[in-house]
């Protein structure tokens, strides 16, 4: 054969080749430790998605339920005391400023005061099963964006946010004083705020325009505390 075709000069350089085959077989490996890698941390984020999942959940069917039985305590007393629930914000509205307080003043009604001494203790005994998934209760006091005609808008402003301010502080000190929650004043001091927001968060008609009237308001809100939650699954 050789006579024929003449003498092969390809010579195979058996170290070479060696070499190349432990560079194949290195980078074959380092691919498959990649790969590893890869799913290892695919499958940590999938895990840390169902665990937000079951929190937001869990915060769902909790804020159902509590709106659930808050509406169930309360539907025959909503018409009476012009009050509503929010479902979204698990807020309760109490919608009439004239039984409230008295014109640019912190002082509560005769008849505001007799329906926060029915309705808190009522709605602390509701709260009290969902204690466990609540960060705090406010009170938050509402107003319109009205103040004496030669105030500027900001000066309005301020000084509906300094009335709204002490008319939660006024509503926060009465129902903590009452003799019905006495035992439950720690928990009151440690979870439920007074907030003045002025007149930040107005009522509006259709056409866009504010209701002076439905914007002075005072609600309960609960705060939930699906988000820390979260954040703590996050921090882990």
């Amino acid at each position: 054969m050789e006579k024929i075709f003449g003498k092969s000069t390809v010579k195979v350089d058996h170290e070479t080749s060696d070499h190349w085959v432990s560079v194949s077989d290195l980078m074959s490996g380092l691919m498959m430790i990649f790969l590893f890698i890869s799913i290892a941390l695919m499958r940590h984020a999938l895990i840390e998605r169902d665990k937000i999942k079951e929190v937001a959940v869990a915060y769902q069917n909790n804020q159902v339920a509590l709106y659930e039985a808050l509406h169930k305590e309360f539907k025959k007393d909503l018409e009476k005391w012009n009050a509503g629930i929010d479902k979204e914000t698990l807020s309760f509205q109490f919608k009439s400023p004239d039984i409230l307080f008295g014109t640019g003043s912190f002082t509560m009604t005769t008849q505001f005061k007799g329906v926060l001494t029915e309705f808190f203790p009522r709605y602390m005994k509701v709260l009290q099963k969902f204690r466990q998934s609540i960060n705090e209760v406010r009170i938050e006091g509402h107003t319109s964006s009205r103040w004496h005609a030669n105030s500027s808008e900001e000066d309005a402003y301020f000084r509906n946010m300094e009335l709204s301010q002490a008319r939660t502080r006024s509503v926060l000190f009465f129902v903590q004083s009452l003799d019905a929650i006495k035992a439950e004043q720690n928990w009151i001091r440690h979870n439920i705020a007074a907030v003045g927001l002025s007149s930040s968060r107005l009522v509006v008609s259709e056409d866009g325009k504010e209701d002076a009237e439905k914007s002075r308001r005072v609600t309960f809100r609960v705060i939930t505390n699906a988000e820390t939650q979260i954040r703590k699954l996050i921090q882990e």
